[in-house]
């Protein structure tokens, strides 16, 4: 049995575990992500690591992290809330700290693979994983293997144009009408709030006491969600798109995008598009930073 070393990184807490490659955890925890330096980010990693290493000999280290990270050098672009990850390679930085093998994967894409691994995918080729939070991302896996895209944007899904672009420059995207951010800002809108007085949660109870037109605006965001949704199927199709985030796991939300896409259903010769919810919670990223190590592993034929 191997055993690695697994992180994912967010923009409060690093979580991480002890994993054999089976997917199994044998232990698992968290710490405070470093708010400003790249150092204290290696220290803690490299402290980590040097725990671990007190019990097992570890096979690699594998790492879930925002931004649009290049797996063969290891340097992340694109914006997070860690800047200073970005510019030099965290993968060689890592290598070199703790002399043992590193592999870096974009954490919505590592949400994926967890689900092609062992979970809602695990019997499919393509697929896609659609993560709905502040903003929405998600991954593109064809032939079980993610699609990084030319620019390494492939996957972000939030970044779809949706309404008014006639107006607009630009108009407004997925992200903006679709993800929960999206919703509470509309829902804040029309109330007169200020949207950090509100969470997702907050908004389904308001309509569940009775408010009309936060039942309205939840209508159109599922709507909205739905329309993208559809788009993704003809443009790709895939055998399966799956849905997370934390509003996924919210009882009946899955059943109404589904009854939404069936009312979608214009003639009996379109498509019947219909999603899941993806099976791993907060230990996706985890799992699919392993796997995506594994993966590699393979490809270099060790």
């Amino acid at each position: 049995m191997n055993y690695y070393a697994v992180f994912d990184v967010g923009g409060s807490s690093i979580k991480y575990a002890l994993m054999n490659d089976l997917g199994e955890f044998i232990e698992k925890s968290f710490a405070p992500t470093p708010e400003a330096s790249l150092k204290l980010f290696v220290d803690t990693v490299e402290s980590i690591v040097k725990d671990f290493q007190k019990q097992y000999e570890l096979r690699g280290i594998a790492i879930s992290v925002p931004g649009a990270v290049n797996v063969e050098t290891g340097h992340i672009g694109g914006v997070t809330a860690l800047p200073y990850i970005h510019g030099p390679s965290l993968k060689e930085l890592l290598q070199n700290r703790t002399h043992i093998r590193v592999e870096i994967e974009n954490d919505a894409n590592c949400a994926g693979l967890a689900e092609g691994w062992i979970g809602a995918a695990k019997d499919i080729k393509d697929y896609l994983c659609i993560v709905i939070g502040t903003g929405i991302g998600g991954a593109i896996v064809l032939d079980k293997k993610i699609r990084h895209g030319k620019n390494r944007f492939a996957g972000e899904f939030g970044y779809m144009i949706m309404e008014d672009y006639l107006e607009e420059p630009i108009g407004k995207t997925w992200s903006t009408l679709a993800a929960t951010g999206g919703l509470i800002t509309q829902v804040a809108m029309r109330e007169g709030m200020e949207p950090n007085a509100l969470t997702g949660e907050k908004v389904y109870e308001l309509a569940e006491y009775g408010n009309k037109e936060i039942r309205n605006e939840i209508e159109k965001f599922v709507k909205r969600l739905a329309v993208g949704i559809y788009n993704l199927q003809y443009v790709i199709d895939p055998e399966k798109i799956l849905i997370g985030g934390a509003i996924s796991t919210r009882e009946g939300f899955i059943e109404q995008i589904n009854e939404t896409l069936n009312q979608m259903k214009h003639d009996k010769d379109s498509l019947t598009i219909q999603v899941e919810r993806c099976q791993f919670g907060n230990d996706s990223n985890l799992i699919g930073a392993l796997y995506h190590f594994i993966q590699r592993q393979s490809m270099h034929g060790e």
